[in-house]
């Protein structure tokens, strides 16, 4: 059975991630307040800035920029979306 986690996002138990996604304390705190679901749309969305925005994960600031969006992303708050794009319509 799946290891439920009251996601911060979704304000809701849904399953979580099965390790944490970074070392350290940051990581123990997603991993304890995101769900897989929330993750993994993180993903898509941190995706879509990388190749949008040209950032350049060797680079500090763009990797200090990102994650500054992840935290936004996932408390819910306004965060950068990449220019132009339309999600697709069920």
């Amino acid at each position: 059975m799946a290891r439920m986690v009251h996601c911060k996002k979704y304000d809701k138990e849904l399953p979580g991630l099965a390790v944490p996604p970074y070392p350290g304390a940051k990581g123990k705190e997603i991993y304890d307040t995101v769900s897989q679901q929330a993750w993994s749309e993180w993903q898509t969305h941190q995706t879509m800035l990388i190749n949008e925005k040209h950032l350049n994960l060797a680079s500090g600031e763009d990797r200090k920029y990102l994650q500054a969006q992840m935290d936004l992303f996932l408390n819910n708050e306004k965060f950068d979306r990449a220019e132009g794009y339309v999600p697709e319509q069920p």
